[in-house]
């Protein structure tokens, strides 16, 4: 279905998001509805409750502060004859995918729109389909520019492409459901994407030092996400894991959301049982999950040992929703797996690098050996002319003057 809608706004643009919209929504909306007038959204962000907005400001200046430190810079080396340098840009303009189903998330706005800005990123676009005010205000503080109240894969295939009324971007970031994520896999290459993530994940790594209750807390907090999230005990107590389990039953029992998390722990959860640390570790490590919390004793030296994880929760007193709300680091994190090879959301993200060379002519000229045998070697017998070409026209000036 995602191929088909990223085709069909690809091929008509405004006229297919507005039929996609009502098939898929059950929602009419014209093209010129498609953005938000900004007092709109402004004003409608003033209905969040004073407290729910302090706790936004402060949670936005946590993570403002702490992606201010990612901010990177050019690089490269000079000399008498070569100037080259690797030169940071920030992309001009980004996409922000916000769910608008059952749930609200206004910190993963946060988590993704104040990394861009603070990599200068001239507009930030937020596409959200039913925007809520909390949603709304957590896009103001974090200095979004234009919201366009359109979802799903074709809202992914219009930012991808462009259209009359919706512009085209360079990077589109932010989970969605299986349509947007497989839409991002389509229009990957049209433009970058952050990653297609899946759900989520928490590995708790105990031992006999731990306490079952924040164990089996910590567990919940992921379980309670969603039906698919994955919450894992690995331990080397086998007393540890009875007692987490008898802690599991109690905390569930008042959930609001026990039937999720119940859901999530029987299909998707486990209690892994091995030898020691060192075991601990390679099984971490072979798991590379979103999140790990280490409830050991030590838990900074562990720490170190980590190095296939999205986030490492140090310590009783680190809970994992601090990393999902207030800490700082984004919570936009590398999924099933991903921890091996990619990076949580950052100001890096939103950057791009070019290349600069400046070269006179003694550097071409000691150079001109190596370029030449290379390139006659791969067959571009134009590439060591084209140096040629420079030298000897270098030296006629030279026996002119």
């Amino acid at each position: 279905m995602a191929r088909d809608v990223v085709a069909a706004v690809r091929e008509r643009g405004d006229d297919a998001i507005v039929e996609l919209t009502a098939k898929y929504e059950g929602r009419s909306i014209a093209p010129h509805e498609f953005e938000l007038d900004p007092m709109t959204w402004h004003t409608a962000s003033t209905r969040v409750p004073t407290s729910l907005r302090t706790a936004l400001e402060r949670a936005a200046e946590s993570i403002r502060t702490f992606h201010r430190t990612q901010i990177p810079s050019s690089t490269g080396t000079t000399s008498e004859t070569a100037r080259l340098e690797s030169r940071v840009d920030a992309l001009e303009r980004v996409a922000m995918y916000v769910p608008g189903g059952t749930a609200s998330y206004p910190s993963s706005v946060l988590m993704s729109a104040i990394p861009a800005k603070v990599a200068g990123v001239r507009e930030l676009i937020m596409l959200t389909p039913r925007p809520v005010d909390v949603v709304l205000a957590a896009a103001e503080i974090a200095g979004v520019d234009r919201i366009f109240a359109i979802g799903g894969a074709q809202a992914i295939a219009a930012v991808a492409f462009g259209t009359r009324t919706v512009p085209r971007v360079d990077k589109v970031v932010g989970p969605g459901n299986a349509y947007v994520t497989a839409a991002k896999r389509l229009v990957f290459g049209r433009c970058d994407i952050d990653s297609i993530a899946g759900p989520s994940e928490i590995l708790v790594m105990a031992d006999e030092t731990a306490d079952p209750d924040l164990v089996a807390a910590d567990l919940i907090s992921q379980a309670e996400h969603d039906v698919l999230a994955c919450p894992v005990l690995i331990t080397d107590d086998a007393g540890l894991a009875d007692a987490v389990d008898a802690a599991l039953e109690q905390q569930l029992r008042d959930l609001p959301r026990r039937d999720i998390a119940m859901r999530a722990l029987l299909d998707h959860g486990a209690v892994v049982l091995v030898e020691g640390r060192d075991a601990m570790v390679t099984e971490a490590n072979a798991y590379a999950p979103e999140h790990v919390a280490l409830m050991v004793s030590e838990p900074a030296a562990l720490a170190d040992r980590i190095t296939c994880a999205g986030a490492i929760f140090v310590g009783a007193w680190t809970p994992e929703a601090a990393g999902d709300y207030a800490a700082g680091p984004s919570h936009v994190l590398p999924t099933a797996g991903g921890a091996r090879f990619s990076s949580p959301l950052g100001v890096w993200d939103f950057v791009k690098y070019t290349s600069v060379l400046e070269l006179g002519h003694h550097w071409l000229e000691s150079a001109a050996p190596t370029i030449t045998t290379l390139a006659r070697a791969e067959g571009f017998e134009g590439h060591a002319r084209a140096v040629e070409l420079r030298l000897s026209k270098h030296r006629g000036k030279e026996r002119s003057s």
